[in-house]
C-alpha cells in the first residue's frame, strides 16, 4: 500500500445549496454562481448535497440540468441522492438525460437506507408501500444495473404507430462508470468496491470496533483500502474525500474570527463516537492554505486519495464562499499539487 501522499489530481467542492423560504430562487442562484465561480477558477468538479423537506436543495437534478447549460467543462455531482426516496427507474432516466445535456459530465452520488425521519414523511412519501418498501443495497443495484442499460421491461419494438425500448432511454454510455456511492462504513466500502462503483468519503465515518480505535483518519483510510480491495481496478479505483476545509489567505479578520468561531463550536463532536450509531466526525481545518495543506499531507487517507470535493461550510454567506474558492483553486490546490483545468 501506498505510504507517500498522492499528487492531488482532481480538485471540487461541495455545496448545500441553502435558500431562504420568502426567496427560494436567489439562494439557487446563488448556487449557479458558485457553480459558474469555480468553472473560471478551474475546479474540477463541483458537487451538490440533497435535502428533503429542508430549506437546501431538494432537486440536485434539476439544480445539474440547469448548471450544465451554464458551464462547459466542469464536471457535476451529487453528494449524494438518498435512494429512499427515490424510484431507480425514474432516477436512472432523469440522470441520463442531464448527463447527455452536459456532454457527459454527470456524476452521481447515491446512498441508502430508510429516509430520515421516515415516521414523519411515510404517509406522504409511501402511502401504501410504506411496510414493504426496499430500502437496502438493492435499490442501489437495481439503479446501476438501469443506468449501464440493462433491460427495464420485457417488451421492445412497434406497438401500432409507437417504438419502445426495452432499456432506459436515454442511454449514456459513460454514466454507468460515473455512479459513485456515499457511504461511512466498512460494509459499505466493500459492497461499492464488488459493485464497481466509485467511493465518496465524507467527513463523516462509523466507529464500527468498540475498543477503538478512535482515529477519524485511520477509520477512513480502512474504507479506502477495503473499497480497493474489492473493487476490479484495485489501486486505481476511484476515492473522492470531501473534509470541510476553510482557507483564509485573502480573508479578512471578521472572516477569519467568524470561521474559526464555526469551526470551534463543532470540534467537541469529533473527540468520541457520536449516538447510537457510533459516528465519527472529522474536525474542520481552518487556516493559511500552507497549514492545511500540512495539515493534510499528514492525513492517513488523504494520502492515499487523489481526487477531493471540499465541503463548503452550511451557513456562511455568498461572498465568503467566493473567497473561500478562490483560495482553494488560488493557493490550496497547488500547495496540494494540484494543477487547474482549462
Amino acid at each position: 500500500m501506498s505510504s507517500t501522499p498522492r499528487p492531488l489530481r482532481k480538485l471540487g467542492f461541495l455545496t448545500i445549496g441553502l435558500f431562504d423560504e420568502s426567496d427560494p430562487r436567489r439562494g439557487h442562484e446563488s448556487t449557479l454562481e458558485i457553480i459558474e465561480l469555480g468553472e473560471r477558477l478551474g475546479f474540477d468538479s463541483a458537487w451538490l448535497r440533497h435535502r428533503h423537506l429542508q430549506y437546501g436543495i431538494s432537486s440536485p437534478v434539476a439544480v445539474m440540468a440547469a448548471a450544465s447549460q451554464r458551464t462547459r467543462r466542469i464536471e457535476l455531482g451529487t453528494a449524494v441522492i438518498p435512494l429512499g426516496w427515490e424510484n431507480p427507474l425514474r432516477l436512472a432516466e432523469d440522470l441520463a438525460t442531464v448527463d447527455i445535456l452536459s456532454g457527459g459530465r454527470i456524476n452521481p452520488g447515491v446512498s441508502v437506507g430508510p429516509p430520515m425521519h421516515f415516521d414523519d414523511i411515510r404517509g406522504a412519501l409511501y402511502p401504501d408501500t410504506a411496510d414493504v418498501e426496499d430500502f437496502s443495497y438493492e435499490r442501489v443495484r437495481r439503479l446501476l444495473d438501469l443506468v449501464r442499460g440493462k433491460p427495464a421491461s420485457d417488451f421492445s419494438g412497434t406497438r401500432g404507430f409507437e417504438v419502445f425500448s426495452d432499456r432506459v432511454q436515454p442511454h449514456s454510455p459513460g454514466l454507468g462508470r460515473r455512479l459513485w456511492y456515499g457511504g461511512g462504513s466498512l460494509r459499505s466500502a466493500r459492497w461499492a468496491g464488488e459493485h464497481g462503483m466509485n467511493f465518496l468519503t465524507s467527513s463523516v465515518v462509523k466507529a464500527e470496533a468498540p475498543e477503538g480505535p478512535y482515529d477519524f483518519a485511520e477509520i477512513q483510510l480502512s474504507h479506502i483500502r477495503a473499497f480497493r480491495a474489492a473493487h476490479p481496478d484495485g489501486e486505481e479505483a476511484r476515492v473522492s474525500q470531501g473534509l470541510v476545509v476553510i482557507p483564509t489567505d485573502s480573508a479578512s479578520s471578521e472572516q477569519r474570527a467568524r470561521y474559526e468561531e464555526y469551526a470551534a463550536k463543532r470540534t467537541p463532536r469529533t473527540a468520541s463516537p457520536q449516538g447510537p450509531a457510533r459516528m465519527m466526525f472529522a474536525p474542520d481545518i481552518v487556516g493559511t492554505s500552507r497549514e492545511i495543506a500540512e495539515r493534510l499531507q499528514a492525513h492517513a487517507a488523504f494520502r492515499e486519495v487523489d481526487e477531493v470535493a471540499f465541503a463548503l461550510p452550511f451557513t456562511f454567506e455568498h461572498e465568503d464562499y467566493v473567497q473561500i474558492l478562490t483560495d482553494m483553486a488560488t493557493k490550496l490546490g497547488p500547495a496540494l499539487g494540484w494543477r487547474p483545468g482549462a
